[in-house]
């Protein structure tokens, strides 16, 4: 299970087109507005929100200010992110078994219902 996870996390970091010719990339920006997260985990944690949501960045943070609290999705999130801890915490074998995937599986709003039956013919 932790490879699959590792592997959905991964991917779409080498997935990335390479910047264009004469543009410098240099190290990324240090994480500011830090409150669950530590730095170290930046990249693979939101790998994986992109992933379990199937949406981009800009669902909870605003383009170009992602330290910025203004959208209610990033509070949100945290909200989750502590859900997660607190469920994982109650598996004495230390594993992880909850995931924004678990639940959002690729939508951004997880079903709380499963779809409608088709009719039987």
């Amino acid at each position: 299970m932790r490879t699959l996870l590792t592997l959905l996390i991964v991917i779409p970091l080498f997935a990335q087109d390479p910047p264009p010719p004469g543009e410098k990339k240099g190290p990324p920006p240090a994480p500011k507005n830090l409150k669950l997260l530590k730095p170290e985990e930046i990249r693979t944690t939101m790998a994986a929100f992109r992933t379990a949501l199937g949406g981009k960045c800009t669902t909870c943070h605003v383009q170009g200010d992602f330290a910025s609290d203004d959208k209610p999705e990033k509070t949100t999130a945290r909200m989750m992110i502590t859900m997660t801890r607190e469920i994982n915490a109650k598996f004495p074998d230390g594993n992880t078994h909850v995931t924004c995937f678990t639940c959002h599986r690729g939508d951004e709003h997880p079903k709380t219902a499963p779809d409608a039956a088709a009719p039987a013919n």
